[in-house]
């Protein structure tokens, strides 16, 4: 079935299809941190073999962005994200049926594949369908709505894994990927630009070609690798404690409750504090987060940690996020894609190298590293800002605002 007619850029938050989508997409994305050790015990391997599970997940999400992006360009944006939603519901309920750690991951690199379409192209809809003003609030609901997901897939995640079977945490997300995917039927596509229609050359020549976008995508990725490289090794420290994964799940649920609560600051001050302060703010909680865990592991010292990490992933991604989608407004789809790919690319990497610390015990080391190398994230990221807010208002005639409206 065809995708209505295209809708006017006249919204002023996500549609909720979107937001219910992206909630599912977090929530698959998420809840396999507290079940690492499960697997591993389960089906006889060790953590740093099964965290493969997750890294392939995020690697698969993070390379296929480009090729998503770029259909989303070509074909519309929910017709993508069906199809996408319709693969994730197949894979994700393979992946609750297999019986040894390869074929595990094999179901996991496609699950992750299919719902790498998710997020991206739904930001992208925002940023195709709400009025410059307020992209950055719609925004920030859409990163609500995955936090909440987030939420209840730390917290779930591990309860379901440790009292029930940790088959039930791919099985369940995955039936809710098929009812997203037919719940989306009625959704409108957006306009696409002038032009969408000439093949991906076009694309990728004005999306490689701008400097300010391969810059956001080289901090996109230093924050993949941060942020969802250590992120998930939060439960396996606690784990390493002798605490249960049921335990561990709910202490790192304050992260997805702190990325929902301050989301929704950020969604009042992103229209009276310029984006480099939120980017610093962003920055210092994550540098604080990960440095407290990186002195002491305890519920206590994890929960504070995880909910320090929503706040940071609250201000800084939102604000890189939101920069991502004006760099390249005539390609946004790809943009957006690249993007993604870059922090997800990020996470597979130090999540892999991550689980060669993590089965050592070595999380004090992990940690660590996490939080210094926030320090130049930070900085990098708010100052570029600053820079690219200052010129974008020169060429658009010495305005006091970006083209975004987004201040800066």
């Amino acid at each position: 079935m065809e995708a209505p007619a295209a809708l006017p850029v006249s919204l002023t938050r996500p549609p909720f299809t979107v937001s219910v989508a992206s909630f599912v997409s977090s929530f698959d994305r998420f809840a396999v941190s507290p079940m690492l050790v499960l697997i591993a015990i389960d089906l006889d391997v060790s953590l740093a073999a099964s965290v493969a599970a997750a890294s392939g997940y995020y690697l698969a999400y993070g390379l296929t962005q480009p090729l998503w992006g770029l259909l989303s360009d070509r074909f519309g944006r929910v017709r993508v994200m069906r199809w996408a939603l319709f693969g994730a519901a197949v894979a994700g309920a393979a992946s609750a049926l297999m019986p040894a750690l390869a074929t595990l991951v094999v179901a996991r690199v496609v699950t992750g594949a299919c719902f790498g379409a998710v997020i991206p192209t739904g930001l992208t809809y925002v940023g195709d369908t709400v009025e410059p003003s307020h992209r950055h609030r719609a925004l920030t609901d859409l990163l609500a709505a995955a936090a909440l997901g987030t939420a209840l897939a730390t917290g779930l995640g591990g309860v379901v894994a440790g009292l029930v079977d940790w088959r039930v945490g791919f099985a369940v997300p995955a039936v809710c990927a098929l009812v997203c995917a037919l719940s989306l039927r009625s959704l409108p596509e957006p306009p696409r630009h002038e032009g969408a229609v000439q093949g991906v050359r076009r694309y990728l020549g004005a999306v490689l070609g701008q400097r300010w976008a391969l810059l956001v995508f080289g901090l996109a990725f230093t924050e993949g690798a941060i942020m969802l490289g250590a992120m998930p090794f939060l439960a396996t420290a606690l784990q390493h404690t002798g605490l249960d994964a049921a335990v561990a799940g709910l202490a790192i649920t304050a992260y997805g409750l702190g990325l929902w609560a301050f989301s929704k600051l950020v969604k009042r001050l992103s229209g009276r504090w310029p984006a480099p302060l939120l980017m610093l703010v962003g920055g210092t909680q994550l540098c604080v987060g990960f440095a407290i865990v990186s002195v002491y592991v305890s519920v206590p010292t994890v929960a504070v940690t995880a909910l320090l990490l929503g706040g940071g992933w609250s201000f800084l991604h939102s604000s890189l996020q939101t920069w991502a989608t004006s760099v390249v407004p005539e390609a946004r789809g790809t943009t957006i894609a690249f993007f993604a790919c870059a922090l997800f690319v990020g996470s597979a990497v130090a999540s892999w190298a991550a689980g060669l610390l993590a089965d050592q015990g070595r999380y004090a080391l992990l940690f660590g590293l996490a939080a210094a190398a926030t320090v130049p994230l930070t900085a990098v990221a708010s100052l570029s800002r600053r820079r690219y807010g200052l010129s974008s208002s020169i060429s658009y005639g010495g305005a006091a605002v970006t083209p975004d409206a987004d201040r800066g």
